[in-house]
């Protein structure tokens, strides 16, 4: 597909980059963007030669949130649709098989905040902001305050929901909404290593592994280790499984399905 409003690249490493494309208007979401995001992310999880996905922003900033140039009205069921429209690329992330890594620089707010928190990792320039901003101006993130809050905890996802505030990349790290921390200058390559690293994985175990991991998360606790148990049953019977013991009692290389 021809995108307009994000690019996508795809390596020889297994690993593939979306780009927002939008850096006149810091990355906001509007509606071909979030359809571009939603397409792109379902696209690349049927692609063979994709294993780790990278989301990440052009020019100044990650993602702003969203555009409310065109926010006046509207009726209730058109602000409905219009949100879940937005949203809908928050929720496909954890519906897919392969791991997507959040790349943060600059701002991301409010939808861009709950980008970040959707993807299964994050990584962020030690300059990176990130907020649920949308209280300033007399709304609030309340669809992306579900994944933070799975991110950071109740207490301090509704502090973030609540104050509007920006925190840094450092604060962000220390509560949990994102993984590492790393200098600007080394960001993209950085980040891409570790993508191409987590690439080189198992992608049958990988991909069990995270829809076992989001199945579960909503299960009692003793519910939770039925449905894991079964998971893992399940990926023993793999052929990654059998050539990943055969490989590590060769001692050498495993060579994974591609898939």
């Amino acid at each position: 597909m021809n995108y307009v409003n994000i690019i996508v690249e795809k390596g020889d490493d297994f690993v593939a980059e979306i780009t927002l494309n939008r850096p006149s208007s810091l990355n906001t979401f509007n509606i071909p963007l979030a359809k571009e995001l939603n397409q792109a992310i379902q696209e690349l999880d049927e692609e063979k030669q994709v294993r780790v996905i990278i989301l990440k922003g052009a020019g100044k900033a990650f993602c702003a949130g969203i555009d409310i140039s065109n926010f006046q009205n509207k009726s209730i069921m058109e602000y409905r649709d219009w949100i879940e429209c937005m949203e809908k690329p928050l929720v496909t992330i954890s519906r897919i098989n392969k791991p997507v890594i959040a790349q943060v620089h600059g701002v991301a707010a409010a939808n861009g905040a709950g980008l970040v928190a959707a993807a299964d990792l994050a990584t962020a320039g030690e300059n990176a902001r990130l907020g649920l901003t949308a209280i300033n101006v007399g709304l609030n993130c309340i669809g992306p305050v579900i994944p933070v809050t799975r991110s950071v905890g109740r207490k301090r996802a509704i502090e973030l929901l609540f104050f509007g505030d920006l925190i840094t990349a450092k604060e962000a790290l220390n509560m949990g909404l994102i993984n590492r921390v790393i200098p600007e200058v080394d960001l993209d390559k950085e980040t891409h290593k570790w993508a191409a690293i987590l690439a080189q994985k198992s992608p049958q175990a990988l991909q069990v592994a995270k829809k076992a991991f989001y199945a579960a998360a909503d299960l009692d606790y003793y519910k939770a280790f039925e449905h894991m148990n079964k998971a893992f049953a399940d990926l023993c019977a793999t052929e990654d499984a059998k050539e990943g013991i055969s490989a590590f009692l060769e001692k050498r290389s495993p060579a994974w399905k591609k898939k």
